[in-house]
């Protein structure tokens, strides 16, 4: 049976929708006529996006609830089966980030807490919803990052968090290749959203900078309008800048050049490796 390519009807859960790609994917899908389960911890904030995504003809329910902690996540998908019977997209985009040097970080926990919100939250959505999937020959999509890719200094936990993603889901698409339902990776670079403002700093407190040159950084309409697409084509992978495509050769043939444009460009504030 083929796969169908569009996501009219599809219902479509989104972590991490208080915000940035979050919130910009449930107004993109809601007008691709999916109906939506939007889950952050921000209350008010999802209630606020969820009515404007109603008013773009989606049918929404809110779930507030923190992905680091598993029974949040059960609660997740019980809620979507309860009010709509079905899951058929499972968009993992809830994250955090952080700007700090290792040998600087005073609090470890920081380093627990990005690996338990961005990856250990993946699995366990992932985890409870992977049965629903599988009967509707569903999408599994995780929004990772170009650190996902390279190493980044003063992004070490961050970077972790993404590689961890990036190999939990590339080892499940393989054991799940004749099930139906496909996987996605997203790698974007910098997008204009709040994961930035509200990145931790060595201290395990909020950095309260924005160390990025805003010359570069992609539309969080934009960045949608490509994941919605790697959603509805059901893409293995979408590499979303041109320098995240030029670096994965790089890396290949001159691994200690990409160590170096790195380096420099998080020096010089510029464009190349982040996420959302």
């Amino acid at each position: 049976m083929s796969l169908d390519n569009n996501v009219t009807h599809n219902v479509a859960i989104i972590t991490g929708a208080s915000t940035g790609i979050g919130e910009e994917l449930a107004y993109q899908l809601a007008e691709e006529g999916a109906q939506l389960v939007l889950t952050a911890r921000r209350i008010s904030e999802l209630e606020r996006v969820a009515e404007n995504a109603r008013k773009r003809g989606a049918k929404v329910i809110v779930v507030s609830a923190d992905v680091a902690i598993e029974s949040d996540c059960k609660k997740i998908i019980d809620a979507a089966m309860a009010e709509f019977g079905r899951i058929d997209t499972l968009v993992n985009n809830a994250g955090m980030t952080m700007w700090a040097k290792f040998e600087d970080i005073q609090d470890m926990s920081i380093m627990e807490r990005i690996m338990q919100v961005n990856y250990m939250g993946a699995v366990y959505c992932t985890h409870y919803a992977l049965p629903h999937l599988k009967s509707t020959r569903g999408r599994i999509i995780g929004i990772a990052s170009l650190t996902g890719l390279v190493g980044v200094p003063t992004r070490t936990g961050y970077a972790a968090s993404k590689h961890a993603m990036r190999g939990f889901f590339d080892s499940l698409r393989i054991e799940l290749e004749d099930s139906g339902v496909t996987v996605t990776m997203v790698y974007p670079g910098f997008v204009a959203t709040g994961i930035r403002e509200n990145a931790t700093g060595a201290d395990g407190k909020p950095a309260l900078i924005d160390p990025v040159d805003q010359a570069g950084v992609m539309s969080v309409a934009e960045c949608a309008r490509l994941i919605v697409h790697a959603i509805k084509h059901r893409k293995r992978e979408e590499i979303m800048t041109l320098k995240g495509k030029l670096g994965q050769w790089l890396k290949l043939i001159a691994p200690g050049v990409i160590d170096g444009i790195a380096k420099k460009a998080v020096a010089g504030n510029q464009n190349f490796v982040e996420g959302k």
